[in-house]
């Protein structure tokens, strides 16, 4: 049977990449978009709901699909009010999985970061674990929670401190555990996908281990 896909965030790095992959992945007759500005692609594929993203749950009845994926995520430098940080980078991810749990949908893919921790004292650490720990909490059936390190790719965006951050890792890549290393936003698309079509024993994926799903899916970047 053919399946329909949400995605939230499709207009950034990882959700525009996953996006092209699902326009052209046969197994997906209908992806449905959330999001407040237009991924402005073409495709009868494409069903696209421009809303106030924190006012998600007034979309219950559109909120319908195979499999959520949810890209949506902010920085410091974007984002410096803590609020709407955590309005974005928490309150969306959580409002779609309650959503996906009360309309049936069987299949949660959610992006989150290296050193999420619910008791960490640094916002962001803390933000990205108290995601997680409520996401999980709704008990959908497939639930992954995907904890990349540096997510590198073409950005339209500036950002100097990723840049640093991606000259130091190539330059000393062979001191840094697997673990730890930067991931690209293609391998993380990719790894979603496979998730999406076959099931992983464990909920919260580090990224050496998405790395190793995508490997395994045919990706070999």
């Amino acid at each position: 049977m053919k399946k329909t896909a949400i995605i939230l965030g499709a207009t950034g790095l990882t959700g525009s990449i996953l996006l092209k992959k699902l326009l052209k992945d046969p197994v997906y007759e209908k992806i449905k978009l959330f999001s407040r500005s237009t991924a402005d692609m073409n495709s009868p594929k494409i069903e696209e709901h421009l809303i106030d993203m924190f006012q998600l749950e007034n979309h219950s009845e559109a909120f319908k699909a195979d499999v959520v994926f949810c890209c949506i995520g902010t920085t410091k430098s974007k984002t410096p009010d803590k609020e709407t940080y955590k309005k974005i980078d928490y309150g969306i991810p959580v409002t779609a999985a309650k959503l996906a749990k009360q309309n049936g949908i069987e299949t949660f893919i959610v992006i989150s970061a290296m050193g999420a921790d619910a008791n960490s004292s640094i916002f962001y650490n803390k933000t990205k674990g108290e995601m997680q720990r409520d996401v999980l909490s709704q008990r959908i059936k497939n639930t992954y929670i995907l904890q990349p390190s540096l997510i590198v790719g073409d950005r339209d965006e500036n950002r100097f401190g990723e840049k640093v951050a991606t000259f130091f890792m190539k330059t000393f890549g062979f001191l840094i555990p697997k673990k730890y290393k930067m991931i690209k936003a293609e391998t993380i698309a990719e790894a979603m996908l496979a998730l999406a079509k076959k099931e992983f024993p464990k909920q919260q994926i580090t990224s050496d281990e998405i790395k190793q799903i995508a490997q395994n899916a045919g990706n070999r970047t």
